[in-house]
């Protein structure tokens, strides 16, 4: 399973890109003639530009908050923050450093270039990349890990990993040879008693154990079903 910080990151990630979104549409209502002048790296106004990068905002912001699928929403995330960071990899290559603040134009007024905050506003966007990438890694890693289970040899002890889809399947112990079901970790065995025919369960640890049969009170050996 992925870990909780990267759940609990995902809703508080999709408020920010819904709050992000509505404020990109809020600027679009701004008289500022700049608006009109073509984005320096995509070549298109500034207005449609603006549109469209709360459009994809808003979405991956719906998506982390209305999902169900943690994998689909932290992809949702990474592909927004790499759109992001090659768009500024762009303007820096083109020789041009974005002087504005995290919420855009309508921060400026507030004059936060070269204050603490305007320092903060500047980096978080930085900052929610890098969460970005690690919670979809973590994601990544945490469906891998649950597709295989691990159990101990009931013969030797040793532990035995394996792919979930091989579950049922006998193979060789790789410690000590001996034959092995895979089961799932947290199953256990079922037989019958020898004497009463009586239903018995034991984890998969105490093959090999003896004990009083709970129905008739006669000592058996608890062997691993055929």
């Amino acid at each position: 399973m992925a870990l909780k910080w990267g759940k609990s990151f995902i809703p508080v990630a999709g408020g920010l890109l819904v709050a992000a979104a509505l404020v990109r549409f809020l600027i679009l209502f701004s008289p500022a003639q700049s608006l009109a002048l073509p984005d320096p790296f995509l070549e298109i106004p500034l207005r449609p530009a603006i549109f469209s990068a709360g459009l994809l905002e808003l979405a991956a912001g719906l998506v982390c908050l209305f999902g169900k699928n943690l994998r689909l929403q932290t992809m949702a995330l990474a592909w927004l923050a790499t759109n992001w960071l090659v768009y500024r990899i762009g303007l820096m290559w083109l020789g041009i450093h974005p002087q504005g603040t995290f919420l855009g134009m309508l921060t400026d007024p507030l004059k936060l270039a070269g204050t603490p905050a305007g320092f903060v506003a500047a980096w978080l966007p930085l900052v929610f990349v890098g969460i970005c990438y690690t919670a979809t890694i973590d994601s990544w890693l945490g469906s891998r890990r649950e597709n295989f289970a691990r159990i101990s040899c009931p013969a030797c002890g040793g532990h035995i990993r394996f792919a979930r889809q091989n579950l049922g399947r006998k193979i060789s112990c790789p410690h000590c040879r001996q034959n092995v079901t895979l089961r799932r970790p947290e199953e256990n065995l079922k037989m019958s008693c020898y004497f009463c025919q009586g239903h018995i369960e034991f984890p998969p640890h105490a093959i090999g154990e003896k004990m009083p049969c709970p129905h008739c009170k006669m000592d058996i050996t608890l062997k691993e079903p055929a």
